[in-house]
């Protein structure tokens, strides 16, 4: 594992780092960009209709990444010898945080999915309660959760 980092450590950093920021960034975008533009639409239907589908969109970037995020992961963990040493309770720390966002993660991802077959259905109110929490709590606290995860990254990559 080691000669297969470092024959392509840039790109194994790159692709890690990259698909952190999608993540992390793409919630930034959602919560504080498109979340409030939404607002200005009145007609709630349409508005629940187009958070479905922002949603979709971005869950379509996000799951590829997620994945890239935790298979680089793996490769530097292993290639870089980080169980044992000093740096280990970092990376462990980072495993954790990860964790958590993929369950919350999982945890959006099929609120909306009910969401969607509630406005599917016509069940409007039942959509924006499904939805509500997410704008409110998960997205927020997956927000914070990857900031935190990128902040140790870099600590990691400073030593």
């Amino acid at each position: 594992m080691s000669e297969f980092f470092n024959n392509f450590s840039t790109l194994i950093i790159f692709l890690h780092i990259i698909s952190a920021i999608i993540w992390v960034g793409g919630m930034i975008v959602i919560r504080f960009a498109v979340h409030y533009s939404m607002q200005n639409i009145e007609d709630p239907k349409i508005k629940l209709g187009r958070t479905l589908e922002n949603l979709k969109r971005f869950f379509s970037m996000v799951i590829p990444s997620i994945i890239l995020l935790v298979t680089t992961a793996i490769i530097m963990i292993l290639a870089l010898e980080f169980k044992g040493g000093e740096l280990y309770k970092f990376v462990i720390l980072k495993e954790i945080i990860w964790s958590i966002m993929t369950i919350i993660f999982i945890v959006i991802y099929i609120k909306r999915n009910k969401a969607q077959k509630a406005f599917d259905n016509a069940d409007f109110a039942s959509a924006k309660n499904q939805l509500t929490p997410l704008a409110k709590y998960l997205i927020p606290i997956n927000i914070v959760l990857g900031l935190f995860a990128i902040i140790l990254g870099i600590t990691l990559r400073g030593f």
